[in-house]
């Protein structure tokens, strides 16, 4: 039979999964094998280096590099407070003084008789990381951080900005195909996962990040709408560090995009129960998807789907990711393995697809991606 790998993501009700939870550098680890953590518990800590300033004593006092030493007040190792002495000279007139105060709080990092520079260092700024998700540690990474295993509903999207984020799950629509407006979106939607079924808008966004929401999931979005409100265009690199209050997933693509009926379905079902979130973004070596994760208990219905290196099989779910029938979902029905010419008249390798609208449909591979249930 023929087969085709093709790159997807996964739409699951429930799996078992591991979050890597590490440290910028190394520093302390607070949790050990075997520990019940929730998803704000802290497990690993460290302090980044504060930032430096850069201090021209000598041009200040007038002096020789080589005599910056006899002219300090503070030495290398002391804090300082900003606007603090930190040298001057001694002359016999005092009205003849000069002196140089510290621009920063923080201490003394080096003094250079060769530059006649004094390194003022501002206070380390402690960096703590969290768990991101409820589970257990099942690995510990010494002076690094942790491994986490969770169990529970797991939703991957398209595209996403913000970084990690958790709240209760609230559905502001009623079906997979609603547009959210702006009223949707009540005050007592603070710090919460909103599903906003299809196409989100602007405003909509706006709506939400007044109220504070932890996040929005919908189908779509236009790019237009995500420039004004990011105030840029963005990049093609990797989004997850903007700071715009809430994050963003976007399930299907840009446009006014139905979200696929079982995602909105999966999501739904998780109402009330918290989500954590993360629209990090990568589409380039190393991709990585935004996701939403649902911890909880497993039940008696539930059943891990394991998924296969092998490529794309007779029955398995995919979405299509071009036109004309882009964003639609359905599952192969039959994978011819000779070349087959398409509209562009190029000849390629193609597979057929049954909708779920029972229609039977002939596009090329590259144009669907697997979805793993």
């Amino acid at each position: 039979m023929a087969h085709s790998y093709t790159p997807g993501l996964r739409v699951t009700p429930f799996a078992t999964l591991q979050r890597r939870r590490i440290l910028p550098l190394k520093g302390e680890v607070t949790v050990r094998v075997g520990d019940l953590v929730s998803r704000d518990t802290v497990v690993a800590r460290t302090e980044l280096p504060g930032d430096v300033a850069t201090v021209n004593v000598v041009n200040r006092l007038g002096i020789e590099a080589h005599q910056i030493e006899h002219y300090m007040v503070k030495k290398v190792g002391d804090s300082v407070a900003s606007d603090e002495l930190i040298a001057e000279t001694r002359p016999f007139f005092k009205f003849l003084k000069s002196t140089v105060n510290s621009p920063i709080d923080g201490t003394v990092e080096s003094i250079s008789t060769v530059t006649g520079q004094v390194i003022l260092r501002r206070p380390p700024k402690p960096v703590a990381v969290t768990a991101y998700v409820d589970g257990r540690v099942i690995e510990e990474i010494p002076d690094e951080g942790v491994v986490v295993e969770t169990q529970g509903a797991f939703i991957q999207g398209i595209f996403g900005i913000g970084g990690e984020a958790w709240g209760k799950v609230r559905r502001v629509v009623e079906s997979h195909d609603s547009v959210a407006t702006p009223s949707s979106i009540s005050t007592d939607m603070g710090g919460c996962v909103l599903i906003c079924g299809s196409l989100v808008s602007a405003e909509t966004i706006n709506r939400a990040i007044a109220v504070k929401a932890a996040g929005v999931i919908a189908g779509g979005i236009h790019a237009g709408d995500l420039k004004d409100l990011l105030g840029y265009d963005l990049g093609v690199a990797i989004t997850g560090t903007e700071r715009i209050g809430t994050t963003i997933i976007v399930t299907e693509g840009f446009g006014a995009i139905a979200m696929a009926r079982r995602t909105f379905d999966i999501l739904s079902s998780c109402e009330g129960m918290v989500a954590s979130i993360n629209g990090t973004t990568q589409i380039r070596a190393g991709v990585q998807r935004p996701e939403i994760i649902v911890s909880r208990p497993p039940s008696p219905s539930d059943r891990e789907v394991a998924t296969s290196s092998t490529g794309l099989q007779i029955g398995d779910p995919v979405r299509v990711i071009r036109e004309p029938y882009f964003g639609r979902l359905g599952s192969v029905s039959a994978l011819p393995s000779d070349l087959q010419t398409v509209e562009s008249e190029t000849r390629v390798r193609v597979l057929e697809v049954a909708l779920d609208d029972g229609e039977k449909v002939i596009v090329p591979r590259a144009n669907v991606e697997s979805i793993a249930l």
